[in-house]
Order: structure tokens, then C-alpha cells, then sequence
């Protein structure tokens, strides 16, 4: 993929994203698309409404969730299992680019919204998202 087509891409991602779009999204498949890939996106969402967040951040996390938001993936949503891998690497890959931003609030309120809408969860699939978080922040310091 050359740069233009890569800038393409991107831009067609982008304009996908929306804070409405991104809730008819989740209220939708959330449980199709797993705690982990409901977390990440919820993790991003709360770190772009943050004003000390950068431009550059921004720009990656609406990138990341309109690419979730985006109806044609690269793995198709509605393929069992495999649907939600190519979300699920997408968002985390921001997470790790953004990840000094993600503060401590911001996971709280992800957790809080995961609450509301899963019930109870086992907190042992988010600790493993949280610790790749803080290894990463680490080794970009």
C-alpha cells in the first residue's frame, strides 16, 4: 500500500467516527464483540474527551474507533469468533500509542460503563489489558 492509499484509508476511517455512531455500535454488539473489545474501545472514548490529551493522540484514537465503527472490516463482524480479531488488534494498537494519556480515571470510568452494560465480569481479563498499558508507558519513558 503506497502512502497515498495508506492517507486514504485513514481518512475514510476518521470520518466513520462519531460519539453517536460509536454507542449505536456498541449498544449493538457488545456482547458479541467481548468485554476486552468493549474496554479498549470505552478506554479510547474517555481518553479523547480528555482536554490535556494531544491532537496527535486524538487523531489515532478517532482512527481506532472508526475503524471499529467502520461497517467493512477487514475480518467481517458477523464470522463467529474471528469477527471482532481485526477491532480487537486495531484498538489495542492505538491503546499502545496513546497509552501515557489512559490515566487512572479513565480506566474507572471505562470499568463503570462495562458494569452497566455486562454485570459482572471477570476483572482478570482487564488486568491483562491494564498491565500491557503500564509496560508499554514504561518502556516509552
Amino acid at each position: 500500500m503506497d502512502f497515498d492509499q495508506k492517507e486514504l484509508e485513514e481518512k475514510k476511517y476518521t470520518e466513520a467516527y462519531s460519539e453517536e455512531k460509536l454507542f449505536d455500535k456498541i449498544m449493538k454488539f457488545a456482547k458479541k464483540a467481548g468485554i476486552k473489545v468493549i474496554y479498549l474501545a470505552l478506554l479510547l472514548y474517555y481518553t479523547l474527551q480528555q482536554p490535556e490529551t494531544p491532537m496527535k493522540a486524538k487523531s489515532v484514537i478517532i482512527g481506532a474507533l472508526g475503524y471499529f465503527i467502520f461497517p467493512v472490516d477487514l475480518i467481517p463482524d458477523f464470522i463467529p469468533v474471528a469477527g471482532y480479531t481485526d477491532d480487537l488488534t486495531a484498538l489495542m494498537a492505538a491503546i499502545v500509542m496513546v497509552a501515557f494519556y489512559i490515566n487512572e480515571d479513565t480506566k474507572k470510568k471505562a470499568k463503570e460503563r462495562l458494569k452497566v452494560w455486562f454485570g459482572s465480569y471477570d476483572e482478570s481479563d482487564l488486568r491483562k489489558i491494564d498491565e500491557k498499558m503500564y509496560t508499554e508507558e514504561k518502556t516509552e519513558e
